[in-house]
Formats: C-alpha cells, sequence, structure tokens
C-alpha cells in the first residue's frame, strides 16, 4: 500500500523547549487515523509542520513525495482548532472564497453538504452559533476533493447529540481513496470509524496500531486503552 504521509525523525524545539524528539509516522492511502495524546503532547506542533506552517529542526516529511509547500498545499485540506472564517461574511462568500483559492474544491458538495445541515448561504457567519460556525468551517473543509484531510478537534464545540450527525457529514464527504487524520480528544466518539490510531506522548509516537487489533490482541477499546497507557 502507499505511503501517503512519511515523517522520518523530526525534532522541533521552542527555545529551550524540545517538543518534537525524533518523531517517526507514516500513513497508507485510504486510511481514517486518529491522532491521540495528552495535552502538550506535541499533537498540534507535528499538525503544523505537515501543514508548513512550522519548519522542523531536523527530520523529514512528505506528503504524496513532496515536502511541505506549495504543491502539498494542493492536497492537503485542513481544518483547525481555532476559528479562521472572518464574521463579516456571509457563508456564500466563504464558498466563492475557497473556491478561489482552491482548484479542487467543489461547489455543489459545498451547497449540498450546508443544506443537509440547515444553514442558509446568505447566513452572516457573526449571527452564526459556536456550533455552526464549526459546521461551516468543517463543511469548506470536506469539500475539496484531496488526498489528506487533517480535522483539529472538528466535533469538540458541537454538543453531543450533533456529533454523529457531524461524523457522519465527514464520512460521507470522505473520497474514496484519500487519507483523513483526526486530532481529538473525544475518543468514544471518532473510535468507530478510524481504521487505525496513533498515540503521541512526549514528542513521539508511542503506538500505532490498526482499531481492530487494539480491541482483538488486548481485548480492550481504543478510549479503555487510551486511559491505561496515559492514566487518565
Amino acid at each position: 500500500m502507499t505511503k501517503l504521509l512519511k515523517v522520518k525523525n523530526v525534532y522541533k524545539s521552542y527555545g529551550s523547549n524540545e517538543v518534537l524528539k525524533g518523531l517517526d509516522l507514516e500513513l497508507d492511502e485510504g486510511k481514517i487515523v486518529g491522532l491521540l495524546g495528552p495535552n502538550a503532547s506535541g499533537k498540534s506542533t507535528l499538525i503544523k509542520l505537515i501543514n508548513g506552517l512550522l519548519k522542523a529542526d531536523d527530520g523529514t516529511i512528505e506528503i504524496a513525495g513532496f515536502e511541505p509547500s506549495v504543491e502539498t498545499k494542493k492536497v492537503v485540506s485542513y481544518l483547525p482548532e481555532r476559528t479562521y472564517i472572518n464574521d463579516w461574511m456571509k457563508v456564500k462568500d466563504m464558498i466563492d472564497m475557497f473556491s478561489d483559492f482552491y482548484d479542487d474544491f467543489d461547489v455543489e458538495k459545498a451547497k449540498k453538504l450546508f443544506e443537509d445541515l440547515d444553514i442558509s448561504l446568505d447566513s452572516k457567519i457573526k449571527t452564526l452559533s459556536k456550533g455552526s460556525k464549526e459546521k461551516v468551517q468543517l463543511v469548506l473543509v470536506m469539500s475539496r476533493n484531496a488526498k489528506l484531510y487533517i480535522l483539529d478537534e472538528p466535533i469538540a464545540g458541537v454538543d453531543p447529540a450533533a456529533r454523529s450527525y457531524i461524523i457522519r457529514t465527514i464520512l460521507n464527504s470522505f473520497p474514496e481513496g484519500a487519507t483523513l487524520m483526526i486530532v481529538t480528544h473525544l475518543i468514544s466518539d471518532i473510535e468507530g470509524i478510524c481504521d487505525e490510531v496513533a498515540f503521541i506522548n512526549e514528542g513521539k509516537i508511542v503506538l500505532h496500531q490498526d482499531t481492530d487489533s487494539i480491541r482483538n490482541e488486548k481485548g480492550v477499546s481504543v478510549d479503555a486503552l487510551f486511559r491505561e497507557v496515559f492514566k487518565c
């Protein structure tokens, strides 16, 4: 199986604080992977490096054969944890902006998803609830035909009743053959859709295994194993 993402022996420090310490991670095409770890484990730094928002001190990162660059931005669709949309814009303005920025943006898919989520294209972003703003961002990211999707806490801001709906939206918008990385602390909500999970702690991947093997070999859920490993 082709390796879409290759992270090899990556180090990253902020001053004297070493955050990533020779981290290795490889992801195949066509997988849904949960990136899980406690606070300050290195998740955010790793994601920013993959997206070219930071530069590694040492080591290599390749996405579809390219180092993080303009080329990888063409194949990576990234949902950051923090809101990035402008309050003064309307939903339809965001569609236009994404369409201008990304050649792979599917306008009709976006419109259909907004209709399914009962979000009007004429709605001003500032009038939407926090949960609805997060849904807008998610729809925009998932409406690209990318090779790698990275979603940072995509369901953290929505109520429990809406989480399963959001997860279904993600799955229904996910192109065949693409890879999806979900970063979240709500493990029990997403472990059912993950093919694999990677546990990160103190700047290294301490476990990377498919979810069926975890349940069959260890006899526990991913959530239970996470709590055991990190003593939650």
